[in-house]
């Protein structure tokens, strides 16, 4: 498989198919409690879904913005991105890099002038890849090492 599509969530029937994707990723594969993975931000977050050409969930993401992102960032101008995961079947083909893109978009698409994440700091060098930076030190996040990461949207 290496066709598939990136869209905005639309409907609760995208939003479960999301949640779907990060209880794989995140519950099962990482073993993060299913108590912490899902939370508050996630009502009022805009979520991103990749699909594949028959219609199955492959990955998703979410951005904060607004008072959402304030709580997170400390800048209004700054979104959060969160929550990016990719079933194992679909690492590798460019879905995960879709993702951000579109996350990116609707970053812009909103105004922002720049978009923070937590990144595993084993996925530190994807996310360098496409313009983020580390700043401050290593934290942990579900048990997990993490790093506070920026990109300066153009």
């Amino acid at each position: 498989m290496t066709a598939f599509a990136v869209r905005v969530a639309d409907g609760e029937a995208d939003r479960e198919a999301c949640f779907a994707v990060r209880s794989e990723v995140f519950v099962v594969e990482q073993s993060v409690p299913e108590s912490i993975e899902y939370d508050a931000y996630d009502a009022g977050a805009l979520h991103v879904l990749a699909v594949g050409p028959d219609g199955s969930a492959l990955g998703t993401g979410r951005l904060l913005h607004g008072a959402a992102a304030l709580a997170k960032t400390g800048d209004l101008a700054v979104g959060s991105l969160g929550r990016l995961a990719v079933r194992a079947a679909a690492r590798g083909l460019g879905v995960g890099v879709a993702l951000i893109h579109a996350i990116e978009a609707e970053a812009l698409r909103l105004g922002l002038a720049a978009v923070d994440l937590g990144a595993q700091t084993h996925a530190l060098g994807f996310y360098e890849r496409l313009g983020y930076a580390a700043y401050g030190p290593e934290f942990q996040d579900a048990g997990i090492p993490h790093r506070a990461m920026r990109r300066a949207l153009p």
